[in-house]
């Protein structure tokens, strides 16, 4: 009884028998006006069901004809393809083809998945995929379905494989180690970082040593040349110990969507991938988030645990994209930010108006610290105006567009008039640009 709830269970009709049914149904219709024609159709109807039969004896003679397995990553980069993959693994002795159906996320909304595969007998084969999240959080996969057909292709037989599992979704760490490698590698131009040549020595002693071939001249020790009777040179290495924070605008704001993320979840993995350049760089790098109230503070450090603690911070912001409260945030940096610090703010203006009420609270901040504002071009303004016109509501549309991109560079130029620093840049070249400005900034001296 169970042996028979099994197979009816896991057999399903392939559209193949389908058709050669409908063809020998038609014979049979046929055979009425031409009786000549009934006995090759009764025929043919008994070949099709020992087909039938004997396909399914192929295919159910073996209790575990197929072995699945889905392998996931450890968690999963947000914005980033994540490679998921699933080993395979046929026990028949034939050719067999394996239709994959995979229990996604309904977060990811692919209502279509599927994959066919061939396999050869007693063969394996890793069945590979990718997925992009757009958000954080824990997903939860389902169970593994397979259908297999063999070479008669009469029935299907499906295997269900139990692969229940969560995983977390957290900022962009692909990201951040493809910069990580970048930044300290000489092929920086290639993906738009570029070198900022040094101004003097903007660089902390580190010690004396003799002269080699290639050594600057003018790092010569002449006292230390006199007591030796050696030509020696003092050497320098980048300034160290200097605070660089990330603070993250989680207000109303930062909720407009480009390429399936919000301008929020740009800016966090910008911060992440900021923030591990930073510490490799042998700044202390800190962070926290801002909207009604300071929230995910991590105080800066350099320790081994401090990219960690920022990506678990990272992770962790939720907000309900309220207004923004400049304020808060004025007071809180005064009374935390002791010391003057680097301030990498991410928010978005899209009015001067907006920036104006905004203006005072980045002043008092600039007058101690090193800020530099970090907001957003409009790309879809911008695709608008590159759009010919076609009729007089086109031509009212283009207008308004320019005129609020306009207000973008008025803006820059407001903020550069009171000495604040200040990066506009599009949602895609979000990291790069950060990254370019701090490097700039490093090497310039200027924290």
């Amino acid at each position: 009884m169970a042996t028979l709830k099994h197979l009816f269970q896991g057999l399903y009709i392939h559209h193949q028998f389908y058709y050669f049914g409908v063809g020998v149904v038609a014979l049979m219709a046929a055979s009425f006006f031409i009786p000549i024609l009934f006995i090759p159709a009764q025929i043919l109807f008994y070949i099709l069901i020992i087909f039938l039969i004997f396909d399914i004896f192929l295919l159910f003679r073996l209790s575990h004809g197929l072995e699945m397995v889905r392998s996931l990553p450890e968690k999963m980069s947000n914005g980033d393809q994540n490679e998921v993959s699933i080993f395979t693994k046929s026990h028949y002795q034939f050719k067999i083809k394996v239709e994959v159906i995979d229990e996604i996320p309904t977060a990811f909304q692919i209502r279509d998945f599927y994959m066919g595969k061939s396999l050869a007998p007693d063969a394996s084969i890793n069945i590979q995929y990718y997925l992009r999240p757009t958000f954080r959080g824990v997903v939860s996969f389902g169970s593994l379905h397979a259908y297999v057909i063999s070479p008669l292709k009469m029935i299907k037989r499906k295997f269900t494989f139990k692969a229940d599992a969560q995983l977390a979704v957290y900022p962009s760490f692909l990201q951040m180690k493809k910069y990580e490698l970048l930044a300290f590698s000489n092929k920086l131009f290639q993906h738009g970082l570029k070198k900022v040549r040094r101004l003097g020595h903007t660089m902390e002693f580190e010690k004396i040593k003799e002269y080699v071939a290639g050594d600057d001249f003018r790092t010569v020790n002449w006292k230390a040349t006199a007591k030796s009777s050696k030509l020696m040179v003092n050497q320098y290495q980048d300034e160290k110990s200097q605070s660089v924070y990330c603070i993250l605008d989680k207000g109303r704001i930062m909720k407009m969507p480009f390429d399936g993320l919000s301008l929020l979840d740009h800016a966090i993995n910008a911060c992440l991938v900021v923030s591990n350049v930073v510490l490799r760089k042998q700044d202390y790098a800190g962070f926290f988030s801002f909207s009604r109230k300071v929230e995910n503070r991590v105080v800066p450090d350099r320790k081994a645990t401090q990219m960690q603690r920022i990506m678990e911070a990272l992770y962790n912001v939720n907000t309900d994209y309220f207004e923004s409260d400049y304020g808060r945030l004025y007071s809180d940096i005064k009374k935390n930010v002791a010391h003057r610090s680097l301030l990498l703010l991410f928010t978005n203006f899209e009015t001067l108006d907006g920036l104006h009420r905004q203006l005072p609270y980045l002043k008092a901040i600039a007058k101690n610290h090193l800020l530099i504002v970090i907001f957003f071009q409009n790309t879809e303004l911008e695709l608008l105006t590159k759009h010919p016109a076609q009729n007089t509501q086109d031509v009212f549309d283009k207008v308004i567009a320019e005129k609020f991109m306009y207000e973008k560079k008025l803006i820059v130029h407001e903020l550069r008039h009171y000495g604040i620093h200040c990066i506009l840049t599009k949602p895609e070249n979000l990291t790069i640009d950060t990254l370019n400005k701090y490097l700039e900034i490093k090497a310039r001296g200027m924290m």
